[in-house]
Order: C-alpha cells, then structure tokens, then sequence
C-alpha cells in the first residue's frame, strides 16, 4: 500500500532568501471500484480505507446500505512496471439476493456535475433511491453555539492536513458535539465515502443523530452523501451549490454553510437550529 504522504525535493523563496529542502505532499492516486467484477469508476483519491471509500460510494448510489448487502472487497491484480501492485482495484461483490444495478450502472452515476442531467432528474434520482428518510424521533436540535465550535475540533483531528495543507476533511459529531469519526482524502467526496463506509461496515446506518461537517464547499453531491446515509444535518464551512440547497428543502436536510467561527448561513432544515440555547 503507497503512504499517505510522499516527501519531493522543493526550492525555497523566503524573502529573498533560497533554500532546497524536501516538502510532505498528499500522494494522490486513481481508485478504479468494480461491482461483481464489472468496472464502474474511477475515482482519485488518497490512499487508505479503500474498502470503505468503496462501500460508501455504493451507499451514495443506492446499491447497498448495510454491511450484510456486501459479501466481499478485494484489491485486484493490478501491477505497475515493475511488476508490484497498485492497489488502486476494488473489487465489490454483493451479497446474494442484493440487486445488482442493471446494465449501463457507469452512467447511474448522477452525483457529478458533469453527468450531463437536469437538476430535476438529478433530485428524483436521490428521492427514488433514498433509504433512510430523514425524520427525527425525538427531534435533533443543535445551537449555533456548537455548530460553531465543529471546525476547530474537525482541524485539530487532521493530522495529515497539518503535515501537508493539501486535503479535505470530514468528520462526524453527535448531537452533542462529541467528534465520531473523522477521515481526510483529496477529494472531499472520498472523505464522506470513507465516513460512510465506516459507518456500514460497523452496523451504523443510518447516521439518524449524527452532524456531517465537510472542510470545504457543500456541493449537490456531498448533500447527496448525506441524504442517503440518513444525516440529518450538513454543514460546511465554505458555500453550498444551489441544487444543493434543493436537495436540502426537498428531503429535509438541515444545510448549513459559511460556517466561520459564531457565523453561519442556514440555508434550509432551519427547524433544527435551537436559537433558544445560549450562543
């Protein structure tokens, strides 16, 4: 397996002043998924916790949504030029009695922008495939005093990003603030998928009392994730995408961006906000 960081020999400018050092970089490299052994995308990310990165991308597409609908994951033969293996092939085999997505799943694929549908099919699609409804019993409720402390919390749980500068983050809370889990990646979606994929692979879906907080933008396809994980809340500390907060009305989501120390913009799910609670 390739490290999460490389070291690459760098020139230094300081005021005026050069230096050669080496750098800490984040390795970036292709994962291709298969589903039964059919390739179905290629993705690049951050190498680690491919197995869950692979489940929770087929949360996110509606093929699986519990451990026991995976029977098996395995790295693929695939060598480089010198005969070593990659790692960057996954293997997912359902398990029996699960539906495999018919013919043409490489085109299913709907969370990208450039999949080329209209926001309205791209909103029916998430709504047709959802699992878990997002309903809260009894109802989750967060004060802005602890959506604000998240981003600190989510930095200080990123070991890699302190190294490196050069990964996304994301992390879940509990309706209490407690941090869950946490993953990096260069892709933010990668994160998510990892969040995700731990969760099945531990028996935790749906994330019915769980607060996804992402480094970066909230698009249309990390509001997705979350919808089909069961997260009720969503926030970001950068801007959401307008279909994103089409999504967010149309399924319930709480969506929550430019989250900035005791600054916020609640862009939709305004129920959940308790503006009661000290702040």
């Amino acid at each position: 397996m390739r490290r999460v960081t490389e070291r690459r020999r760098t020139l230094r400018i300081r005021d005026g002043a050069v230096s050669a050092r080496p750098d800490t970089l984040v390795s970036e490299e292709p994962l291709e998924i298969r589903l039964n052994g059919r390739p179905l995308t290629i993705t690049m990310r951050t190498p680690g916790d491919d197995f869950a990165l692979a489940t929770g991308f087929l949360v996110s597409e509606g093929v699986v949504a519990a451990a026991e609908d995976v029977r098996q994951i395995q790295y693929c033969a695939g060598t480089n030029d010198r005969g070593e293996n990659t790692y960057n092939v996954v293997d997912v085999r359902l398990a029996p009695g699960v539906p495999v997505p018919e013919a043409g799943l490489e085109r299913h694929v709907y969370t990208t922008s450039s999949c080329g549908l209209c926001g309205k099919a791209s909103l029916d699609a998430v709504r047709t495939t959802a699992r878990f409804p997002i309903a809260d019993e009894p109802p989750l409720r967060v004060s802005p005093a602890l959506l604000a402390a998240l981003p600190d919390r989510l930095r200080a749980a990123q070991p890699v990003f302190a190294k490196t500068g050069g990964l996304h983050g994301a992390a879940l809370f509990s309706e209490d603030g407690a941090l869950l889990d946490v993953r990096e990646d260069v892709g933010r979606h990668n994160a998510v998928d990892k969040l995700v994929g731990r969760a099945v692979q531990n028996g935790g879906l749906p994330l019915s009392r769980a607060i996804l907080l992402v480094s970066g933008r909230a698009s249309f396809e990390l509001a997705q994730k979350a919808v089909m994980a069961g997260i009720p809340v969503l926030a970001a500390v950068s801007a959401p995408s307008s279909l994103a907060v089409d999504l967010a009305e149309e399924t319930g989501l709480t969506l929550v961006g430019f989250l900035r120390g005791a600054n916020m913009n609640v862009y939709a799910g305004q129920q959940r906000i308790d503006l009661d609670q000290p702040r």
